[in-house]
C-alpha cells in the first residue's frame, strides 16, 4: 500500500489502548438517567455569583391547563403533564458560614432556583452604565434595574410575567442544610428550558447541592430532541425486517450458490435489524421509567459498533476485490482487522458518551473531543476505500469482466453519491449547531441522528441488490483460469444459438477454454486448410 498511515503499525496500536482504556473508564464513572442527579455538586464562581447549572432541556407544552394536585401523583408518563420536578433538593453550607449567625435567626442564607427558557436568557442579569453583566444585583444595579441588592437580577417576560421563575431557600439559624420545599414547575409553553441554582451571599462560598430533578415532556420522559426518535425507530425495525424478509428468502433459496461477501451481508441484515428493535426498547423504558437501562444502552451502542465497523471493513474488502480478483488479502489482512479493532473502539467510545449517562439537550465537550478522532478514521477508511476500488476497476477492465465490472461500477456510484450526501449532510450539522448555539431549535434535532441511521439503511439495500443470492452467484467468484475475461452470460448465448452437430463450435469452446482468441483460431484453421489443398 502507499499509504504511510497505515502501514504505520504503532500509531494504530496506540490509538487502539488509548481508547480502549479510556472506554473502560468511561463505563466505570457513568450514571443512568434523564433524571439529572446532584451528589454533592459544588457552587462555582461565575462573576459575583455562585451558581450550580441543573440541566437544560427542551419540553413541549402540557396538554392539559391545570397541574394534578401534589397529593396525587401520576403513576401514567403519558398524562398530558409537562413538568420540571425537584426530590430532595439539599444545599449543604460550611460550618464556618453558619456559625456566622445566631442560633434564632431566620435567615441567614440565601439560594434562588431559577427556571427560564432559552428566548428569556437575557431577563437573567443586568449591567451598570454598560458594563460588564452581572447575575447578582447590586447597589449600583438596584438603582437602575429596580431589583433588590443581594438577589438575583430578574427581569419579567413580555410574553409571561410569571416567567422567569424564581424560588427562594433560606437556610435558617446555623443549620447547616436548607431543603427546597417546591415539588414541581409546570410546563405551560414549547421550549428550552434552563435550570440554575444561584446564591449572591459571599458568605455561602463553597456550598455544595445533592437530590436530583426529573424533566417531563407531555409523552413521557425522553428529551424533547430524543422524543421522536421513539417512532423513527419502529420505522427503521420495519424496513430492516422487510430486507430481512427479501434478502434470506434469495439466501436460503440459492444456499448451494451463496458466497463469502454473501454470508457477511446476512450478518449486517441481521445485526441492523436487532439494532434498531433495541434501541425501541431502549427508548421506551427511557420514555416510561425516565432512567435509561444501563445495559441494554450498552448493549444497542455496542452493537451499533459493532455493525458499522463490520460494514466499513466490509466495503474496504469488496473495493480491494476480496474474492473477485484475488483470493485473500495477504499481508494487509492484520492492518485491516487493527484497523477495524480501532475503528470499533472510537465509535463505541462516542455512543456511550452520548447515551449512556445524564441526559441534557446541550452536547457535552466530552463529545466533541471525541467526534474528532472518529471522523479522521472514517476519512481514511474512506480514502482507502476509493483508492482500492480504483485498482479494482482498472483489474477488471484489463481482464474484460463485464458482468464484475459492472456491478462494481454502480457500487463505486452508490459509494460516491453516499460521501457527498454525508459531507453535505456534515456541513448542515455543523451550520445547524453554529447557528443555534441555545438549542432553540431542539424540536428538529431529531433529524442529524435520523439521517445516518436512513443513509446507512440506503446504501445496506443497494448492496443487498448488487450482490444477491441467486443461481449466477458465482459469477462474482475470483478464478485462476485464464480465461475468466471472458463473459458467462456472452457465451451462454452464443452457445444456445449455434447448432449442436457444429464441429467449428466445438473447436472454438476448446480454444476459449485454453485461454486463445477466437481470431487466432479462424487463422489457424484457413492455414490448416491451405495445407491440406497444397498436398
Amino acid at each position: 500500500m502507499s499509504f504511510v498511515a497505515i502501514s504505520n503499525l504503532r500509531f494504530i496500536t496506540v490509538t487502539t489502548l488509548y481508547l480502549f482504556l479510556a472506554l473502560v473508564l468511561l463505563v466505570i464513572d457513568c450514571t443512568d438517567a434523564s433524571i439529572h442527579v446532584y451528589d454533592r455538586d459544588p457552587f462555582r464562581e461565575v462573576g459575583n455569583a455562585y451558581l450550580v447549572s441543573g440541566g437544560s432541556e427542551g419540553l413541549a407544552a402540557s396538554r392539559i391547563t391545570t397541574p394534578l394536585p401534589h397529593h396525587i401523583p401520576s403513576s401514567n408518563a403519558n398524562d398530558g403533564r409537562s413538568y420540571i420536578g425537584f426530590q430532595n433538593i439539599t444545599f449543604h453550607r460550611t460550618k464556618e458560614a453558619s456559625s456566622n449567625h445566631s442560633r434564632t435567626a431566620r435567615r441567614t442564607g440565601l439560594v434562588q432556583v431559577i427556571i427560564f427558557e432559552a428566548a428569556d436568557r437575557d431577563n437573567i442579569g443586568g449591567s451598570a452604565y454598560g458594563g460588564q453583566r452581572s447575575i447578582c444585583c447590586t447597589s449600583d444595579l438596584s438603582k437602575i434595574e429596580g431589583c433588590k441588592q443581594g438577589e438575583v437580577i430578574r427581569i419579567p417576560s413580555k410574553r409571561d410575567p410569571n416567567w422567569p421563575v424564581t424560588v427562594n431557600v433560606y437556610f435558617r439559624g446555623q443549620s447547616t442544610t436548607a431543603q427546597l420545599k417546591t415539588t414541581e414547575a409546570y410546563i405551560t409553553k414549547t421550549g428550552m428550558y434552563n435550570l440554575f441554582f444561584i446564591s449572591c451571599d459571599p458568605t455561602l462560598k463553597g456550598m455544595t447541592l445533592t437530590g436530583q430533578t426529573s424533566w417531563k415532556n407531555p409523552d413521557g420522559y425522553l428529551p424533547g430532541r430524543m422524543a421522536p426518535l421513539k417512532k423513527f425507530y419502529v420505522i427503521m425495525a420495519i424496513a430492516y425486517l422487510l430486507l430481512c424478509v427479501a434478502w434470506f428468502s434469495q439466501y436460503v433459496r440459492f444456499w448451494d450458490d451463496v458466497l463469502q461477501l454473501q454470508h457477511w451481508i446476512s450478518v449486517i441484515v441481521g445485526v441492523g435489524l436487532f439494532e434498531m428493535t433495541l434501541w425501541y426498547f431502549d427508548y421506551a423504558y427511557f420514555n416510561n421509567t425516565g432512567t435509561r437501562p444501563v445495559v441494554i444502552t450498552t448493549w444497542v451502542v455496542t452493537v451499533g459498533a459493532l455493525r458499522r465497523s463490520v460494514s466499513r471493513l466490509l466495503m474496504l474488502c469488496v473495493s480491494m476485490g476480496y474474492g473477485v480478483v484475488r483470493p485473500t488479502l495477504g499481508g494487509l489482512t492484520t492492518k485491516v482487522m487493527l484497523l477495524g479493532v480501532t475503528y470499533f473502539l472510537s465509535t463505541e467510545l462516542l455512543n456511550i458518551t452520548e447515551y449512556v449517562g445524564a441526559i441534557s439537550d446541550k452536547a457535552g465537550r466530552a463529545r466533541v473531543i471525541l467526534v474528532l478522532p472518529n471522523a479522521l478514521l472514517d476519512a481514511f477508511l474512506i480514502m482507502w476505500i476509493f483508492t482500492s476500488l480504483s485498482k479494482t476497476l482498472t483489474q477488471l477492465q484489463a481482464k474484460r469482466s463485464s458482468v464484475k465490472l459492472d456491478t462494481y461500477r454502480k457500487f463505486s456510484n452508490a459509494l460516491v453519491i453516499t460521501v457527498v450526501l454525508s459531507v453535505v449532510w456534515i456541513g448542515y450539522e455543523v451550520y445547524f449547531k453554529a447557528t443555534d448555539p441555545f438549542n432553540e431549535r431542539w424540536q428538529s434535532g431529531w433529524i442529524i441522528t435520523a439521517f445516518w441511521d436512513i443513509l446507512a439503511f440506503a446504501l445496506l439495500c443497494v448492496i443487498c441488490y448488487l450482490w444477491a443470492p441467486s443461481l449466477s452467484s458465482q459469477r462474482y467468484a475470483y478464478s485462476e483460469e485464464k480465461g475468466e475475461d471472458s463473459d458467462g452470460e456472452e457465451s451462454e448465448a452464443l452457445y444456445s444459438g449455434t447448432p449442436k452437430g457444429d464441429i467449428s463450435l466445438v473447436n472454438q469452446e476448446r480454444r476459449e477454454k485454453n485461454g486463445q482468441n477466437v481470431d487466432e483460431f479462424d487463422l489457424e484453421e484457413d492455414h490448416d486448410a491451405e495445407e491440406d489443398n497444397g498436398m
